[in-house]
């Protein structure tokens, strides 16, 4: 499915979702997004960035080195799968895409939405779609 597919499929099975993007962390940009509300390109690349930092700033990358050393993991697989960030009115969900782990899936949505099923719904696209 196109990176525009996966968006709109986000939008559309992720409760209360009000944005979605997908993010290559070989470039860190922003291969597609949809929003609700209007955003200036400056802010969307700001997220596109924030996310690439987010997995593999520095000291993350370090932490998991570790991880992967302590436990005996020798696969050259990422560590960190998802992260889970709440607002005082968002929820945000970043999950790599299980085909391609260089490419990260992100889901906004209300805080009241039902956290466990934002995740399910997102861990399910994750595991399905390919670019």
């Amino acid at each position: 499915m196109s990176a525009d597919g996966i968006v709109k499929r986000l939008i559309d099975e992720v409760p209360k979702a009000v944005a979605a993007g997908i993010v290559d962390m070989g470039t860190g940009m922003l291969l597609a997004v949809k929003t609700v509300e209007s955003h200036p390109q400056k802010v969307l690349d700001l997220v596109a960035a924030a996310t690439k930092d987010l997995y593999e700033g520095e000291n993350v990358t370090l932490i998991e080195d570790y991880f992967k050393k302590s436990r005996g993991v020798e696969s050259e697989e990422r560590y960190l799968q998802e992260f889970i960030t709440t607002s005082k009115h968002t929820l945000h969900v970043f999950c790599r895409l299980k085909s391609m782990q260089s490419i990260v899936l992100i889901v906004v949505a209300r805080a009241d939405a039902n956290l466990g099923l934002a995740v399910m719904k997102t861990r399910q696209v994750a595991e399905e779609e390919k670019i």
